[in-house]
Order: structure tokens, then C-alpha cells, then sequence
């Protein structure tokens, strides 16, 4: 099939962009990397009679440390993110997370605001912006505004951002150099979506858990924060952790579901387990370091 007809516009600057946006009245479509887009404009399951074309606009590029934490700018590449120095230092578990998004091809111009505003529930991107507290500004000719990424998803592909605003910035708060990285994926095949997938960082000091940031992607119709989980590690320490028991208050979260690739009883079974296994491996890591 072929897309429906559409004009094509390419703004120069944030406000410009907003304005085609304001004026579309929700008959626009941002593109800027368009993995996702594209295949949904050749099937017409995406119509829009605008594409803004956001890939000229400065402002949506680079990534900087800001007061607090890290600014990435939507239109970054996946790529770029997984070669960025600063963000391999101070957010290894977002790298550690995009290596796993798609593949090599598509990474390329696959951006990682693409990804966080589009909301698909077994993403890896949008789960880690929930698992580590990141939060989007949105602009629009009203005006800007910030949106936790845990307050972001209402369902698949369902977000708060209006038709009318822009992502414009993703923040990431910041997290000290000693964090752990815990991930771990359960896909049918290298850069499909995740059947199951776990994502977090936990912070250790003088051998109990300080901080720990968790979610969960593929259980069901959002990201999920594995909330129980993360306060019952609060103040433990590594020798005396009871990871089953951590797993099924992760699990009790979640709200998996049966399709033709898995039931919701095989995620369960096997969130259970790479929960338990991914937490015990990188806290004996950390511990044997």
C-alpha cells in the first residue's frame, strides 16, 4: 500500500514547529526518526494531512548536563545514545537498554524521543525512562510544561502529550557513578520486541541499598514501575536479600496479558525468575568488586 496524501513541512525552531501544530488541530504527525511511522503511513493505519518534519530544529539535538541530571534532546539517535561518552558514564543503564532497541539499521535513525513519546508497552526505552525517573517538557503555543515519564503512559500508545505539543526535552535525573545496572530481556528473536523485560539501576552503600529506581516492559499495557519491589529494598543489605520474595512483589505489579506470542502465565513465570536472577547476579557483581 501507499500512504494517504499529505503536505510535508520541515520548521526551523521549536515555535515554528508548535504553530503548524496549533493550526492542525490534531491533523499533524511529528517525524523524525520514522521507524515506527513510516510502516504505519504505507499501511494508512497513521493519516495525518501534515508531516512536521522536526529534524532541522537545534534545539531538539545534543546531549548536556543540566542542574540535577542529564538533558538528551528527542531527535538524538538510539546509535548516538550507545556512543555517547557522558551518557555511558552517568546513565549506563540507558545505554545498556538502547543497545538492546531494534538493530543496528535501524538504531541509526531511531531516535530516543521517538520512542518515549510513541509509548509501545514492550519498548525498552520508555520503561527506563520510567525506571529511572525521567521526565519530558512538552511545548506548545500554550505554553511548556513537565511530565513525569511514570505519569506519561495511560496505555499502548496512548500518552498525555496533547496533538498540539512537542517533546522537547527528556531529563534524566542524576545518579551516582557507583549505580548498578540490572537488565535483562526475553525476546523470540535479537530486536524484537520484548516478550518480558526487566530494567533498573540500584545504588548500594556501605552494603545496603539506598536507592533503587525499577520497571518493567512487555507485563503489560505500559511501562511499569515495579513500586512494592523498590520500597521492600530500601535499606536491605546484599547478603540478606530475599530475591524470590522480592520477584513476586514485582510481579504483583504488573498486569500481563495472552496474545499470540506468549500467555500471560508464561510472563509471570518467566518475570518471576529473570527478576530474581538479573537482581542476585548484579548485586554479587557488585559485591564481589
Amino acid at each position: 500500500m501507499k500512504a494517504a496524501p499529505f503536505d510535508y513541512v520541515r520548521p526551523d525552531t521549536v515555535e515554528e514547529a508548535c504553530a503548524i501544530l496549533a493550526e492542525a488541530g490534531g491533523g499533524a504527525q511529528v517525524i523524525a526518526g520514522g521507524q515506527t511511522l513510516m510502516p504505519l503511513l504505507a499501511l494508512r493505519m497513521s493519516q495525518p494531512f501534515i508531516l512536521v518534519d522536526i529534524n532541522r530544529i537545534e534545539a531538539l539535538k545534543g546531549v548536556s548536563s543540566v542542574e540535577g541530571g542529564t538533558r538528551i534532546g528527542p531527535v538524538v539517535r538510539q546509535n548516538e545514545v550507545i556512543a555517547d561518552e557522558l551518557l555511558n558514564r552517568v546513565l549506563p543503564t540507558l545505554t545498556t537498554a538502547v543497545r538492546h532497541v531494534g538493530h543496528h539499521q535501524t538504531r541509526n535513525r531511531g531516535t530516543l524521543g521517538g520512542s518515549i513519546a510513541l509509548g509501545e508497552p514492550a519498548a525498552e526505552s520508555p520503561a527506563t525512562a520510567v525506571a529511572l525517573g525521567a521526565s519530558v517538557t512538552v511545548r506548545s503555543t500554550r505554553g511548556a510544561r513537565t511530565i513525569k515519564a511514570e505519569d506519561l503512559y495511560f496505555g499502548p500508545y496512548a500518552t498525555a502529550l496533547e496533538p498540539d505539543e512537542l517533546l522537547t526535552d527528556i531529563i534524566f535525573p542524576e545518579w551516582p557513578s557507583n549505580t548498578i545496572t540490572v537488565f535483562r530481556e526475553v525476546a523470540q528473536r535479537p530486536g524484537d520486541f520484548a516478550l518480558v523485560g526487566f530494567v533498573g539501576s540500584v545504588v548500594v552503600e556501605g552494603g545496603r541499598v539506598a536507592r533503587a529506581g525499577l520497571a518493567w516492559f512487555g507485563m503489560g499495557p505500559t511501562p511499569i514501575k515495579a513500586r512494592a519491589a523498590e520500597a521492600a529494598l530500601l535499606g536491605q543489605t546484599i547478603d540478606g536479600l530475599d530475591v524470590a520474595g522480592l520477584a513476586e512483589l514485582a510481579i504483583a505489579d504488573t498486569a500481563p496479558f495472552d496474545d499470540h506470542h506468549a500467555s500471560a502465565e508464561y510472563r509471570r513465570t518467566v518475570g518471576r525468575r529473570i527478576f530474581a536472577r538479573t537482581l542476585k547476579e548484579a548485586l554479587d557483581v557488585r559485591q564481589a568488586a
